[in-house]
């Protein structure tokens, strides 16, 4: 007997065990079981002979005639040919290889009936007649009393087709399987009996069959509902496991003060508060009044005001004698961050200095970048308290920033960060943990929020800010040459009027290896994505007497910061980037957006640059140009970013045309998914009952300790590296 530890080799043999590791890295029974069928398939009706098309898959009940062998005349070797007819027609079957190596010369003599599945193919014999024949086909005895019944039954069998790989074929796969289930000897099922019986779920050994030996259809979604639910569950008890280490964590509560910085930049705000930012800032408010830590995540959609959000959260620590760390991803977005608040706050952000307001911080900017003497200033403001809040990139995580008394760490764009970095600005607070807001402009869709950031709060901002204008967005395709025409004629009327515009390239386009090159390699041969410096100088031609900056992720970061600050200032009537401009960056002035080879990037990805335009008063085009003919999967692609602003919308399809990936994070180290049913798109309901359920479990029973099949099963899932990932995020 077999558990689901035991190694491949004991049950298999050496010489199958070494097969499948080498091939689909299967190393236990286990392993093998979970490697589930991608689909499955019947052999289907019975077709008479005469009735029969090259090319179809079929099956058909005949009795043998003729059964004769021969050697193949221009290559060594033997083909057993047995001629079958069902009274409306004949076909012959073919089996090639050495002679007497055939069971079917021994089963399949005159006068012998049986079933036949294969794919019909047609050949030319020297005697000139058409012949139909199948090659190898899977075949059937059936005796003549039971024969329509068996031909019935057989025809109906459902076939698991198995992932496999090069020199493992399918039939080894499922062989395998069976005997792996043959000698299966499983322990209690790790779900609580009353959870099944709530949940309507079959029992483990049962689903195991079911998924691998379905008897019929039902079984089989009975089989797949219970191992999806497996899925989703465990994943849920070790993200509420989490969830209830965080609340016992010690904080520092920091809650609103009346009379500080933050009572003074409300009472001067320029505009009025959405709703939506209303109600996430009192969430959040309550959340950093609390005496353990605070983890949220605070979606938006692009231009859907999470920075003020954000900056009103940092305020209520200064209050509160704390200090708060905003990290992005990049140089240029630490930049436009700090920009941003220094320009929001004004004399808020000059605590001790001449024309500083009475209640006043002070707000550093810490860059890998930076000069000896701004870099030493901004490392003094950050240990001494001095600064209350503190913006930087990776640059923030290093030994030598210290700070006095870090109460809330803003993490912008969590995606773009490795869990070892956000650690290591955690490691910073001494005797506790820091309240940790996250935030995203990558709308993500319900069923990912509760997995990939089940250990987090959720704060939706779904409302736009007054005074954001409309985006429009159009295809330019290649069967519309006047419409790329148009595009430039476009550039230069915005121009005119004093507005200005982007144009994004897939890549940099200088030598191998520049940033975007990753992209470059198509496996359907199509041309390298566009670069900026080959666009550069036909724009200088077509966009003659234009001013032209370019932008992107091999210049110096003074270069970056220095061409950001002419755009910004209408120094430049056009920047010429790469997705470097993707987030943060800000200009209410930048009106069209020219994204070229557009079916090069992510949906996501487009939305979020054309979220760049339309952020004041004026309109935003944005444009999409692109060689991807009508009907293509990128052009329906491009044709939904197009038809829609709606980023939770558009998230839900990047979803369907992405992996899932790791839900547990594994996918950093280059693992494969733990997800092998499981869908983030179709399976919100199960994702949710599992999020439930493993809720009131955990909340009774937080170590498992009245559990131990779950916790075993946890455990496996939780290898050393991912339970590192969990302890970090």
């Amino acid at each position: 007997m077999a558990n689901l530890d035991e190694p491949l080799r004991k049950v298999l043999g050496d010489k199958t065990a070494k097969v499948l590791e080498k091939g689909l890295e299967l190393h236990t029974a286990g392993d093998l079981l979970h490697h589930y069928p991608r689909r499955y398939a019947t052999r289907g009706e019975l077709t008479p002979l005469n009735e029969l098309l090259d090319g179809e898959h079929v099956t058909v009940m005949a009795e043998v005639v003729k059964v004769q062998g021969r050697s193949l005349t221009r290559s060594p070797g033997y083909v057993l040919e047995i001629t079958v007819t069902d009274g409306t027609g004949q076909l012959k079957l073919s089996f090639f290889g050495r002679k007497g190596s055939y069971r079917p010369e021994k089963d399949l003599s005159p006068g012998t009936r049986g079933l036949f599945a294969g794919k019909i193919s047609t050949y030319r014999p020297r005697s000139g007649n058409v012949q139909r024949q199948l090659t190898h086909p899977q075949y059937k005895v059936v005796a003549e009393r039971t024969a329509e019944q068996a031909a019935q039954e057989w025809a109906d069998e459902i076939i698991p087709i198995y992932p496999s790989t090069k020199g493992l074929d399918i039939e080894t796969i499922g062989k395998s399987v069976g005997m792996v289930l043959d000698q299966l000897d499983l322990p209690a099922d790790p779900m609580p009996e009353a959870l099944l019986r709530r949940r309507n779920l079959i029992g483990l050994r049962e689903a195991y069959e079911g998924i691998h030996r379905p008897k019929s259809w039902d079984e089989l979604t009975r089989a797949r509902n219970r191992l999806k639910w497996d899925e989703a569950f465990v994943v849920q008890v070790a993200l509420a496991q989490r969830r209830l280490a965080a609340a016992a964590l010690p904080a520092k509560p920091r809650p609103p003060s009346f009379g500080g910085v933050l009572a003074e930049f409300d009472a001067r705000l320029p505009f009025e508060l959405t709703k939506g930012q209303r109600e996430v800032g009192d969430e959040i408010a309550a959340d950093l009044a609390l005496e353990h830590p605070m983890h949220r995540l605070l979606q938006g959609d692009v231009g859907a005001g999470k920075t003020v959000v954000a900056l009103r959260a940092m305020l209520q620590v200064v209050d509160g004698g704390g200090q708060a760390a905003l990290l992005a991803p990049t140089e240029v977005l630490a930049q436009q961050h700090y920009r941003s608040i220094t320009g929001m706050l004004g004399d808020l952000a000059q605590a001790g200095q001449i024309g500083g307001a009475e209640h006043a911080t002070r707000v550093a900017l810490l860059t890998g970048s930076q000069g000896a003497k701004a870099r030493k200033a901004a490392l003094l403001d950050a240990a001494s308290g001095t600064a209350g809040i503190v913006v930087g990139t990776h640059a923030l995580l290093q030994e030598t920033v210290q700070f006095a008394d870090l109460g809330l760490v803003v993490v912008d764009e969590q995606h773009r960060f490795g869990v070892e970095q956000r650690d290591a600005l955690r490691e910073k607070v001494d005797g506790g943990r820091p309240h940790v807001l996250v935030m995203t402009a990558t709308p993500i869709p319900r069923t990912v929020a509760m997995t990939v950031f089940g250990d987090l709060e959720t704060s939706v901002l779904g409302q736009l800010p007054a005074g954001r204008s409309e985006i429009q967005t159009h295809v330019v395709p290649p069967e519309r040459p006047n419409f790329l025409a148009r595009t430039w004629e476009r550039i230069r009327e915005e121009a005119a009027q004093g507005r200005q515009v982007y144009i994004v390239c897939p890549r940099i386009g200088e030598k191998e290896g520049d940033e975007g090159d990753a992209v470059a390699a198509d496996e359907e041969g199509r041309r390298s994505p566009l670069g900026i410096m080959e666009l550069l100088p036909q724009l200088e031609e077509l966009l003659s007497g234009l001013r032209i900056g370019v932008l992107h992720g091999k210049l110096h970061p003074d270069e970056k910061d220095a061409v950001m600050r002419r755009f910004a200032a209408r120094e430049l009537d056009v920047l010429l980037a790469t997705t470097v401009i993707e987030v943060g960056v800000d200009v209410p002035n930048a009106t069209v957006m020219v994204i070229m080879d557009a079916d090069r990037f992510g949906v996501s990805q487009l939305h979020q640059l054309r979220g760049r335009v339309g952020r004041g008063s004026l309109h935003g085009l944005c444009l999409l140009v692109t060689d991807a003919e009508p009907g293509s999967k990128a052009r329906e692609r491009l044709d939904a970013v197009a038809s829609t602003t709606d980023g939770f919308r558009l998230s839900r399809l990047d979803l369907e045309q992405r992996r899932e990936g790791d839900v547990l994070g594994a996918a950093q180290a280059g693992r494969a998914s733990s997800l092998r049913l499981l869908t983030l798109q179709r399976d919100e309901d199960v994702i949710r009952d599992a999020r439930d359920e493993a809720t009131s479990l955990v909340e009774a029973d937080p170590d498992l300790s009245g559990h131990p099949g779950l916790a075993t099963v946890l455990a496996s899932l939780l290898d050393e590296d991912r339970a590192g990932f969990l302890e970090k995020t």
